[in-house]
């Protein structure tokens, strides 16, 4: 059968046994699975993981293990200041190291106002993410995967816009944001993406497609009285919460010389538009040694990993999903969920959920050290 034939409710059945739940990126046809990345990589620099996720993401693009449609990058977010840009030139960099021509647009500058906003009053630079997402899975052979990394936005009004599309053509959004707590009464606080806008959050959960929710944190509460206490390295994996850390020394003075200078031209905060000049110079080692105990905070590599088909062993190793069984690091399992205006969720695990799915870490003591090594040998693979 031609992949144009293959619907989502067919992709919707490729279901795995035990814990390993609902694969939304499985390659159709021995073909990957193709991707729409929303981030909020911004230049200067916001938190630096966004370009740590930015590199990841195009590593697997240019193992084939996906195809990497286009970038939409978030309206820089009022509450930032000096003003910030999508950070064209960090893409433009990994076009250029990989040889691959991904696209990116510039997300919508308002947000949702209520549940079934779609900004009719919006003009085409306003929605050029939100059109470009809509034109994307129009014009698939197959489902295509989403990434959320920033606010919810310009998902969340494609899916508004065009609820039949994303219903035949969205195979699966994976959604890095909110609580991983059941005891939403006691945890009174929201994250960072979501409180940008907490409508366009709430409206993720509406839509007609699945979705992967992979919560930032297991509470938020505990995780700030944590920093306060406590110094790195002591781990802080929870069960229901994406985060990990590492020092950047693990990973950086294993590059090759023109994915130190992509993130030298990044930590360096260089505002010039002179990307292709980043790439060939001498590398900045003196900033990277400075960098080189440092550690930095990561949420999103399970996802773009999952959405290949693949998971992560407890040694690091990236197999596929079908190969790993029980000893995956990390699962999905059915959720039911609901979240309100504010942004805050109520859920409980519901093994016969098939749309809904939450990230659950299976083996808290390797978790931490797993996705390490496994977003060091992605990025390694990169020329």
């Amino acid at each position: 059968m031609p992949a144009s034939l293959i619907n989502t409710a067919g992709l919707r059945c490729l279901l795995l046994a035990g814990s390993l739940s609902a694969v939304a990126g499985v390659p159709l046809m021995g073909s990957p699975p193709p991707v729409i990345t929303v981030t909020d990589c911004f230049r200067p620099h916001v938190d630096p993981d966004d370009h740590w996720d930015l590199a990841t993401v195009f590593a697997l693009a240019y193992q084939r293990n996906i195809d990497l449609k286009a970038i939409v990058c978030d309206w820089p977010p009022a509450i930032k200041k000096p003003f910030r840009s999508p950070d064209v030139g960090s893409v433009a960099l990994m076009n250029y190291i990989t040889g691959l021509a991904v696209p990116m647009a510039v997300g919508s500058p308002e947000g949702m106002k209520s549940l079934t906003d779609t900004q009719p009053g919006a003009d085409q630079s306003d929605h050029q993410g939100v059109n470009l997402i809509i034109r994307i899975l129009r014009e698939s052979a197959s489902p295509v995967v989403i990434h959320v990394l920033g606010w919810c936005n310009d998902v969340a009004l494609a899916g508004r816009k065009e609820p039949d599309l994303f219903r035949r053509k969205c195979a699966g959004i994976y959604l890095n944001a909110g609580m991983g707590s059941q005891h939403w009464q006691e945890s009174p606080q929201i994250g960072y993406n979501e409180k940008l806008n907490p409508i366009s959050y709430a409206a993720m959960f509406d839509l007609p497609c699945p979705v992967y929710w992979m919560p930032c944190f297991d509470d938020l509460e505990w995780f700030v009285a944590f920093r306060k206490e406590n110094k790195f390295p002591a781990s802080v994996v929870r069960e229901f919460g994406t985060h990990f850390w590492f020092r950047h020394d693990a990973i950086i003075p294993h590059l090759s010389k023109r994915m130190k200078n992509y993130f030298a031209f990044m930590y360096g905060r260089h505002e010039s538009s002179n990307w292709l000049h980043y790439a060939n110079v001498e590398t900045d080692e003196k900033l990277l040694d400075k960098l080189g105990p440092q550690y930095r905070q990561m949420w999103c590599i399970a996802g773009f990993i999952h959405s290949a088909g693949k998971t992560v062993l407890p040694d690091g190793r990236i197999v596929a999903l079908e190969k790993a069984g029980n000893d995956a690091v990390f699962a999905f399992e059915g959720v039911s969920v609901t979240c309100d205006e504010s942004g805050r969720t109520r859920w409980s695990l519901n093994k016969e959920a098939r749309e809904r799915f939450i990230f659950r870490v299976r083996n808290i003591e390797r978790y931490e050290a797993a996705m390490i090594e496994a977003m060091k040998n992605l990025l390694l693979s990169l020329p």
